[in-house]
């Protein structure tokens, strides 16, 4: 079987305090970065032990993974096992990256986000143009408010030209024709982002060759449609898998849109859906 996993254990702790993320600056107490340790630990011995699969998996925590030693651990250990073609997360890249050293670059990959005003510019472009010599795979991106354009441009302009720069539609923002034009100058996909997607109906690769797991091993089709599907350590989410048409109104989130079958997305990230890198860098 070839599956895909989208995992968000109980990590909800960020070292950001980014005013547009309901999480920044949240803290674990002790217990819950405990459990959260022991979750992954779990998942990561499972996934070690599914060698007559085929699996690519995406960590998307809530909170900053990589400054938790756990999660550096295992992304580097994940990366060297034979079945598992992919492993990528999001990140913030505040986290050191000496690592990276110990993580396989063709399994690894990063997605990164730049958040201005939360780490100082010279330091998280010299952490890319480290990725970028130690020959990881990853993407940049921002999310597109009118004040970051210029931090975006400037970092369009300084990024190894490899490197894909995205733009995230900002919450709840409408975006003018000009305003577009300006982000899609800068990221030839940003129409995909601007508008929510409308999905209900719609044929969708989630719940049938990708699936969302939590920390307790729940399984859903997406981080977006709650309906339970069984549980991983069980094996009774298998029998579930199957095509199924989406059952929300629209879909807004790309690690959600990106598995629609009616959008061309696994043609145009062919061989970097994870981690947000296009097949080839496209052009307006």
């Amino acid at each position: 079987m070839d599956l895909t996993i989208l995992y968000r254990g109980p990590l909800a702790s960020c070292d950001y305090d980014c005013p547009y993320c309901p999480f920044a600056k949240r803290r674990d107490s002790r217990a819950q970065l405990t459990a959260d340790r022991e979750a992954l630990a779990r998942f990561a011995d499972w996934a070690t032990a599914r060698r007559d699969d085929r699996l690519s998996l995406l960590f998307t925590p809530w909170g900053e993974g990589l400054v938790r030693s756990w999660y550096r651990r295992t992304l580097a250990e994940l990366s060297h096992q034979p079945h598992i073609d992919r492993v990528a997360i999001q990140t913030n890249l505040s986290c050191r990256t000496d690592w990276l050293a110990d993580a396989d670059p063709d399994t690894l990959a990063l997605w990164c986000t730049y958040h201005p005003g939360q780490t100082p510019y010279d330091r998280f472009l010299a952490k890319c143009r480290d990725l970028a010599a130690r020959g990881i795979r990853f993407s940049v991106g921002v999310v597109g408010l009118p004040e970051h354009l210029e931090h975006a441009r400037r970092l369009r302009a300084d990024l190894p030209a490899h490197v894909y720069l995205w733009v995230n539609a900002a919450e709840g923002h409408t975006y003018t024709d000009p305003e577009a034009d300006a982000w899609t100058a800068l990221d030839p996909l940003f129409p995909y982002s601007r508008h929510p997607h409308r999905s209900a109906g719609l044929p969708c690769r989630t719940g049938a060759s990708v699936v969302s797991v939590d920390g307790d091993g729940t399984v859903r089709r997406c981080h977006f449609v709650r309906a339970e599907l069984g549980n991983l350590y069980d094996g009774s989410y298998r029998d579930a898998l199957r095509p199924r048409p989406c059952p929300l109104a629209v879909c807004d989130c790309h690690i959600g849109y990106v598995h629609l079958e009616t959008l061309p997305l696994y043609d145009v990230f062919a061989g970097g859906v994870l981690e947000r890198v296009p097949a080839a860098l496209p052009t307006a």
